[in-house]
């Protein structure tokens, strides 16, 4: 089993990606810490394989926690779980060793996705001494981005996702309607509004249904507070 620590100042937002971590096979939940000071005693006293790490903190920085893990040299993986967004704190992130970045809010089937391509990385460097190159290239971020992509709805492919997406970011108009983005793109409404209900369950999109005067009421869609971050998991 993989020991995890969780390193989140928020209560509520911990016992989530705890319950998450309990639906991914082959992970323990083993601790929890909610500041840099209390994860260091922590990470002193016990031995951990993995760290679900928290950048925003109340009284410290997750960046500056890694940094240390780092420099002390403690032998222990981290995938960054935050809403910190920006270039930079994912590239520093990166640069220090995290082997995922998940940008809040997240979809269940990414963070699956990160534990199970962190799985195999775990199992290849404890059951081997050597790795050929298609056992490395598993373990390569190019690979992990196509099964990503591979991740999509039965039905849908990640070209006219593509397509779809860039007439709706096209689209002079707040709310937008299979209508409206099918003139975008030159795609039939039926299968444009099979990708905005799609892009919905994702949590791209957000569907509200607009009453005329007459006649039934349409669904109209807007892009989601964070949709443009999360469609980048996709296309």
């Amino acid at each position: 089993m993989i020991k995890v620590l969780i390193i989140e100042d928020d209560p509520m937002v911990s016992e989530m990606n705890k319950f998450y971590l309990q639906q991914v096979e082959g992970f323990r939940f083993e601790g929890w810490a909610s500041s840099m000071e209390e994860a260091l005693g922590l990470l002193t006293e016990n031995a951990y394989d993995l760290i679900l790490l928290d950048i925003y903190m109340k009284e410290s920085n997750g960046l500056e926690l890694l940094s240390e893990i780092r420099r002390r040299g403690l032998r222990v993986d981290v995938i960054v779980i935050s809403a910190a967004s920006d270039k930079g704190s994912i590239q520093e992130a990166l640069q220090n060793g995290a082997v995922d970045y998940l940008i809040k809010p997240f979809e269940f089937s990414r963070f699956r996705a990160a534990l199970n391509g962190y799985k195999e990385q775990h199992r290849l460097f404890r059951s081997q001494e050597r790795l050929n190159q298609s056992e490395l290239d598993k373990l390569s971020r190019f690979k992990q981005e196509r099964a990503a992509s591979q991740e999509l709805a039965k039905g849908f492919t990640r070209q006219t996702l593509q397509t779809v997406w860039r007439a709706i970011e096209a689209c002079a108009c707040e709310l937008f309607s299979a209508e409206d983005i099918s003139v975008l793109s030159g795609i039939s409404r039926v299968s444009v509004g099979k990708y905005l209900v799609g892009m919905t369950e994702m949590g791209v999109l957000e569907m509200d249904l607009v009453y005329g005067s007459v006649g039934r009421p349409v669904q109209k869609y807007r892009i989601a507070p964070n949709g443009k971050t999360l469609i980048t998991q996709y296309i």
